[in-house]
């Protein structure tokens, strides 16, 4: 499933006659977020094997090519480059933000449709591009919904622990250019230079009511979510993961009730409707635990590209002028592409978006805390 080939042999004829192949990217192995990359690879073959079932594409059946960017770049760009020459009519998936753009700035060069499914990075290319389209929120439109959250709740002296990464610097970026004009103040902690102790002198120093991980997980974000859970003069203070680590199991393997109360996004509605709710009965079963929003991400991108090469057929080169007529039912509501100001790729304006953290009294339980849906908050 993960690996990299060496020599590439082109598809046999009847081979091209008998599948449709859509390029599959997911982090499965480390340093990449594993199960972020499995719950984005359940729920993208879920969504292909219910193609399948319903008759494939043009009568051809659909066939998931998975390679594993393994959060490595380099390894992506070569997997994109390998998926082109085998002729994959689109590119579907990814998780880490500056792997997705590496994607899709070489999927833009070589002209091969590219769904991406997760990755928020506003510049997800260096120009426009008619080749690329995303449905997870651009990180402008997500992280300001966390800063209104931070405002509402009283937080303006913010400290963020971070590590250097173009998705980093541009989440500090956001919540510093939204909390400012709200007399808001936030203080980076350079985490190449600092400990955790380093952290909890700082947001006692600058008497900060809330801290946000802008790191990597399990380390350093597992050491500093400890150091300050027990420092005494810290009582009281908000951690927050705007990224959304706490999503996932592994998260509460790693911390335990330490790991409760930490808010992140969540792009899911409040309530799912019938087509959520069936898929994520379906995913909760095929991962044998809770799906979390990505997996859900990664059904509705399969999804939405059978549609597309339904409608417009299996040539990648008729993929482009497709975005704009694009209506789809997904599992989070309907899906249509448009061109955002500033963002570079056709983008589904918007997805739910969801402040949320794992109650301290029952950490298997989420609490909606802040929405971008009209419904009252609630647990779900």
């Amino acid at each position: 499933m993960s690996g990299m080939v060496t020599e590439i042999r082109p598809p046999r004829r009847d081979e091209l006659n008998t599948c449709v192949r859509i390029g599959a990217l997911a982090p499965l192995t480390r340093p990449g977020w594993q199960e972020a990359g499995r719950h984005l690879l359940a729920g993208m073959e879920l969504a292909a094997g219910e193609v399948n079932d319903a008759g494939g594409i043009e009568g051809r059946p659909l066939e998931l090519v998975v390679r594993d960017t393994a959060a490595d770049p380099h390894r992506a760009e070569a997997a994109v480059e390998e998926l082109a020459r085998l002729g994959v009519a689109a590119l579907a998936g990814e998780y880490h933000s500056v792997v997705a753009r590496t994607a899709a700035i070489r999927a833009d060069a070589l002209g091969v449709p590219f769904l991406c499914s997760s990755a928020v990075l506003d510049g997800l290319t260096e120009r426009p591009s008619p080749w690329v389209a995303r449905l997870a929120p651009a990180q402008s439109h997500g992280w300001r919904v966390y800063a209104d959250f931070l405002l509402a709740a009283g937080h303006r002296r913010v400290v963020v622990a971070a590590q250097p990464s173009v998705y980093w610097a541009s989440g500090a970026r956001i919540l510093r250019d939204h909390l400012a004009p709200h007399g808001g103040t936030v203080v980076e902690v350079d985490m190449r230079e600092s400990t955790p102790a380093t952290v909890c002198d700082t947001l006692a120093d600058r008497h900060a009511t809330a801290l946000l991980l802008l790191v990597g997980h399990p380390e350093p974000a597992v050491s500093i979510v400890r150091s300050v859970r027990r420092d005494r003069r810290l009582a009281g203070i908000l951690i927050g993961a705007p990224a959304g680590q706490p999503e996932f199991a592994q998260w509460m393997t790693s911390l335990g009730e330490d790991g409760a109360g930490i808010p992140f996004l969540r792009y899911l509605p409040e309530r799912l409707g019938p087509l959520g709710a069936r898929v994520g009965a379906a995913l909760r079963e095929r991962l044998d635990q809770a799906p979390s929003f990505v997996a859900f991400e990664g059904y509705d991108t399969v999804t939405v590209l059978a549609e597309v090469l339904r409608s417009h057929g299996t040539d990648p080169a008729r993929v482009p002028e497709s975005w704009a007529s694009v209506s789809v039912d997904g599992t989070r509501g309907r899906i249509r592409f448009s061109r955002v100001p500033d963002i570079g790729v056709w983008q589904w304006a918007w997805a739910p978006v969801q402040v949320v953290d794992r109650d301290p009294a029952h950490p298997g339980r989420f609490r909606v805390l802040r929405t971008t849906d009209t419904s009252a908050p609630t647990g779900t």
